[in-house]
């Protein structure tokens, strides 16, 4: 069988011999930083259980191979990362190794790899002058991220290094500062996914949405908004809509107690806020207890609470 990619470390086989092994670790070098050793044939009993291994794809390309030794070593699913993002069929190991490379002198550690490309393995094939050094630009320049603190903002929200500077990230970033968000610090480091959210898409869908459904003006949706940066996140079909259907239908309770606490929409409904509205009903206290009383104290404070003769 080829021998892999000169450019990727050799190890010899364990059953060779001591001398053979100097031989093999003094002719290789490395290509992937801090990489491990990667064997010089892929296990062929492994390889063959590998769905991108099956028999009518016997005759992938060396060239294939080596890229899947490659993000199997750093952790990464290689089937799920070659379909997101097909373009690592054509790309080459040289261009991986200078992805990485620059991404480390940013700060990235190796360790971060495995969930940085797992979550967006677009990432591997990414232009570093069009693609990546805009975004670290926009994250210095636009949103004063401290060199230092590069790694811990990345780390929280990976998507930022697939997004582009142009496109998604300062418009997105203008948009927020308009409604009011000012502390860059805040949004870099705890709501990050807010600047690779689509503007059109989400951002105002779900402030249209507090508009309507809590019959406030635009000027108090969005103070809810700023307050509460998660009710951004949060799907409309599946959390503000159960919810606030709950509150007034189950709860009977009128909307404006969650425009004076929209944190509510960011509690459990199966696993917080039904359970203890049930506990509170089933004490007879129906609706004195006040929202962030009732949902923001422990599981000990609860208890006391609706039983405070214990």
């Amino acid at each position: 069988m080829t021998t892999l990619h000169s450019s990727l470390p050799l190890l010899p086989s364990s059953s060779s011999s001591s001398s053979s092994s100097s031989q093999s670790s003094s002719s290789s070098s490395f290509s992937l930083p801090n990489m491990p050793l990667i064997p010089p044939k892929p296990n062929k009993s492994l390889l063959h259980k590998h769905p991108l291994y099956a028999p009518t794809q016997s005759n992938l390309s060396l060239q294939i191979k080596e890229k899947i030794v490659c993000l199997e070593i750093m952790g990464i699913d290689s089937g799920k990362a070659l379909a997101k993002n097909p373009s690592l069929h054509t790309t080459t190991l040289d261009s991986i190794q200078s992805t990485i490379s620059f991404l480390r002198s940013k700060g990235i550690q190796q360790k971060d790899l495995k969930k940085i490309f797992g979550m967006c393995p677009k990432i591997l094939t990414s232009d570093i002058a069009a693609d990546l050094i805009p975004i670290f630009d926009f994250l210095a320049q636009d949103l004063q991220v401290p060199f230092h603190n590069l790694r811990k903002v990345i780390n929280k929200c990976p998507r930022l290094l697939a997004s582009s500077a142009r496109d998604q990230l300062k418009p997105a970033l203008f948009y927020l500062q308009r409604l009011g968000f000012r502390n860059l610090e805040s949004l870099a480091e705890n709501d990050a996914v807010l600047l690779v959210s689509s503007v059109e898409k989400t951002l105002i869908p779900k402030l249209r949405f507090l508009e309507e459904r809590l019959e406030v003006s635009k000027e108090e949706a969005v103070g809810m908004v700023v307050r509460c940066p998660s009710l951004f996140t949060f799907s409309i079909e599946n959390n503000l809509k159960p919810k606030l259907e709950y509150l007034v239908g189950e709860m009977e309770r009128k909307v404006e107690e969650v425009k004076e606490f929209p944190q509510y929409f960011a509690f459990s409904l199966e696993k917080r806020i039904k359970p203890r509205h049930l506990e509170i009903v089933k004490r007879g206290l129906g609706k004195e207890m006040g929202l962030p009383l009732m949902l923001i104290s422990t599981d000990h404070e609860f208890t006391q609470l609706i039983n405070p003769n214990q």
